[in-house]
């Protein structure tokens, strides 16, 4: 995986949201991810819907995802 791969991945799972990943060894990234969906949601809430969108991926392709989320 690459981070632009999970970015697009991200985006279209939470159309809208402003996605930003990094992360070059192809298994270690890390995301921010700023979108009006979160809104009302906690922390734990906002991660598992962006580890929504990865899907089996998580755990497998992408073996850490350090994450920072917020509503826009």
């Amino acid at each position: 995986m690459t981070a632009d791969e999970i970015k697009h991945l991200i985006e279209t799972g939470l159309p809208d949201a402003t996605v930003s990943v990094i992360g070059d060894d192809g298994a270690h990234f890390q995301a921010e991810v700023v979108w009006a969906g979160f809104e009302g949601k906690n922390m734990i809430a906002q991660h598992r819907e962006v580890y929504a969108t990865l899907g089996a991926r998580m755990g497998n392709e992408i073996h850490a995802l350090q994450l920072r989320t917020r509503a826009s």
